[in-house]
């Protein structure tokens, strides 16, 4: 060390510390694996004192920076950074070869500017930019999404609306999107497919007090003039769903109460059913079409896709979003910020310190060809929702049983499987699915999906439909089996309207019901954000309803949720 010449004048040499590879300590000095695991990182304080030779040469100025592994440095970091080696004479900065090159590109990069930054290219996210689009403000839009549009749980959407639930709000919130709805049909020539045959709810009760009542419930006051009873004698104006046109449909509910009809309007039904209450605002349209022509016009408006996942927030005078592409990292300055990530948007919510009171199941389902014509093509979509026992054969019933992983197949199952017609009258396709699972899970790439679904669903269909039992154990080939993450608040309510940040709004948890709720959700974020006038349902539907003890406890203690 004697060897090293030694300059009169010293230059100032700042040393920044960002927690990078070298910064890193193992079990022993000379351990080369590993060290990361042990999470110890060294300040740039304690790297220059193990090398105090330096100071022969230089006035090494330790910078305590970030001490975080190096991938976690992001743009706002690396602006502060940049600031930071704007006022040394020299600069040391340690980290990995390859994690510095995506630094320095970082640092030449100018960061993408938007007036509003929607997280999530899903149905719940372009329709969020669709109606902020539509404002006369015309503000500057960006999709971010590491996948492609209309992706992940939108791309296993079960396509289907209808305008009741077990409570007003949720009554007006669906009214609103259908009417949204069938204005993107008639402004596009019905590119979306809409049609509106209705849901055919079917139950073994001959007099269900309680759905009944709820029924009455969730129309509020108009209820009475919405709902027609046909019981056994009387004299029956019911109209079958034999038009699948969503502009002459009648409205309201039909409960059926005679079972001689039931059996004449719903033919392959379980001769059991005592009670159908057929929705009529009820249907089913091509959620990939209504996304499409919803992100069409997005980008005739100046709105564009931004491909990569987010991994950083910070915010201050605006949001400084750090996006995560397939080769670097980039930057993306935006005003305003819509957490409307699906299955991702508790993720989104913690980026920005924020907690929200969701939990996401995967659910699944499958759709097949019908080649044995087993189900009506002009059926509206049916649920049974009569919880069950499956039909096993006796010694399947005993094999599934005697093996702890599916001893649950041979209990008690849960109401709501539901099967409709898919593909219009010139199909052949049917969908089945069943949300029985109720175990909250991570999002992976890799879905979940059951290999014994396909027969479960199917045998748990077919006790509404007895006449799917001929493809037991023998699907047709041509068959899809697909799934989704749906995350949901415990109550089954979506998340729409501000966070507790300023300037970021929440779409969300829209469990099972995204396609269906989309448009209204798109339209009231876009009235969140610019301040425009808001319909009385709409407040209730944001978290404020958490302030509301009286209404959280109603929610939270009734017996329906929505869920079907």
């Amino acid at each position: 060390m004697s060897s090293i010449s030694r300059p009169p004048n010293k230059p100032k040499v700042a040393f920044i510390g960002t927690g990078g590879t070298i910064s890193s300590l193992g079990v022993h000095p000379l351990e080369l694996q590993g060290y990361a695991v042990h999470d110890k990182r060294m300040h740039a304080s304690e790297i220059v004192a193990r090398f105090p030779v330096v100071n022969e040469i230089a006035q090494v100025i330790p910078v305590d920076f970030r001490n975080v592994p190096s991938p976690e440095i992001y743009f706002p970091a690396q602006r502060a950074l940049r600031d930071a080696r704007s006022g040394a004479v020299g600069l040391a900065a340690h980290r990995p070869g390859r994690a510095l090159s995506r630094a320095g590109y970082h640092l030449r990069m100018r960061a993408q500017q938007v007036d509003i930054a929607v997280i999530g290219a899903g149905i719940v996210g372009i329709a969020c930019a669709y109606y902020l689009a539509l404002s006369e403000r015309r503000p500057k839009i960006a999709l971010i999404d590491p996948l492609a549009p209309m992706s992940l749980t939108s791309a296993a959407s079960g396509e289907n609306y209808r305008n009741w639930w077990p409570h007003p709000v949720m009554t007006a919130f669906t009214d609103y999107s259908i009417d949204l709805m069938e204005a993107v049909a008639t402004e596009s020539d019905n590119r979306l497919h809409m049609t509106r045959r209705g849901y055919a709810l079917a139950t073994r009760q001959a007099d269900p007090e309680l759905l009944l009542r709820q029924l009455h419930e969730g129309y509020g006051p108009q209820g009475a003039a919405k709902i027609r009873v046909h019981k056994a004698g009387s004299a029956s104006a019911y109209r079958p769903a034999e038009s699948a046109d969503w502009r002459t449909a009648p409205d309201g509910v039909d409960v059926i109460q005679d079972r001689s009809l039931i059996e004449r309007c719903f033919p392959s039904f379980d001769r059991e059913i005592a009670t159908v209450l057929h929705i009529r605002r009820a249907g089913d349209i091509s959620g990939q079409q209504l996304g499409s022509h919803m992100l069409e016009r997005v980008r005739e408006r100046g709105g564009r896709l931004i491909p990569g996942r987010m991994v950083g927030i910070e915010r201050a005078a605006a949001f400084d979003l750090t996006v995560k592409g397939e080769e670097a990292l980039s930057s993306v300055h935006a005003d305003v910020m819509v957490d409307a990530a699906g299955p991702h948007v508790a993720e989104v919510a913690a980026l920005l310190g924020e907690t929200l009171p969701v939990s996401t199941v995967f659910q699944q389902k499958i759709a097949f060809e019908d080649v044995q014509g087993v189900v009506d093509r002009r059926m509206p979509f049916a649920i049974d929702l009569d919880g069950q026992i499956i039909d096993w054969t006796e010694e399947e019933r005993v094999l599934l049983a005697d093996d702890p992983a599916t001893r649950w197949l041979t209990g008690p199952m849960p109401g709501a499987v539901h099967c409709r017609p898919d593909g219009g009258e010139r199909g052949r396709w049917i969908k089945l699915g069943w949300a029985y699972n109720r175990r909250p899970a991570q999002p992976v790439a890799d879905l979940p999906t059951d290999e014994n679904f396909p027969e479960i669903v199917l045998r748990g269909a077919s006790r509404l439909n007895p006449g799917l039992s001929a493809y037991y154990g023998r699907l047709p080939s041509r068959m899809s089996h697909y799934g989704g993450y749906y995350t949901m608040t415990r109550e089954n309510w979506p998340l729409i309207g501000p966070m507790a940040t300023k300037g970021a709004y929440v779409a969300g948890a829209l469990s099972g019901y995204g396609t269906m709720g989309a448009c209204a959700t798109g339209a009231l974020v876009a009235a969140w954000i610019l301040g425009e006038t808001l319909p009385d349902f709409a407040r209730p539907l944001g978290r404020a309803r958490y302030d509301d003890k009286v209404l959280m406890q109603g929610l939270l203690a009734a017996s329906n949720t929505g869920v079907l």
